[in-house]
């Protein structure tokens, strides 16, 4: 069984959160801690050296491996702010076409700027996200 590599730790999410260079990439993720800390009612964590995550949930991977995983979170990278939802997209495309500029993978979703989308559809795609998860296999 292969181990993953991203997992929660103790890292110091604030120092983390204030490392980050660019201002406004820095001022929207403080904006994206609070929003998710409130919706999921978790306290932040460290998910390897550049994921915020919030509670946690199990999951099987292809191999049938389960792995703990944290069910709602983000990343201030680079490029973009990435916004990681637990359950993909398939049941959120009217919030996503009422979001505003975006572009998403499996389970992620890629943000430039949190001004240039509508900050209540966010909540509103994370509140659903999170209900999910809560649903079906939310332990922390």
């Amino acid at each position: 069984m292969a181990t993953i590599k991203t997992v929660r730790n103790d890292g110091d999410v604030g120092a983390f959160l204030a490392s980050v260079a660019d201002e406004t990439r820095r001022n929207d993720a403080i904006a994206i801690c609070k929003m998710m800390r409130g919706v999921t009612r978790k306290k932040p964590e460290m998910w390897g050296d550049a994921i915020v995550g919030f509670g946690t949930h199990s999951y099987r991977n292809a191999r049938g491996d389960e792995n703990d995983w944290f069910v709602v979170g983000f990343s201030p990278r680079k490029q973009n702010l990435t916004v990681y939802i637990v359950n993909g997209f398939d049941d959120y495309t009217d919030l996503l076409a009422d979001l505003g500029p975006h572009s998403t993978s499996k389970s992620c979703l890629y943000i430039k700027r949190l001004a240039d989308v509508d900050q209540k559809v966010l909540r509103e795609l994370v509140t659903a996200s999170v209900a999910h998860a809560r649903k079906t296999t939310m332990r922390h």
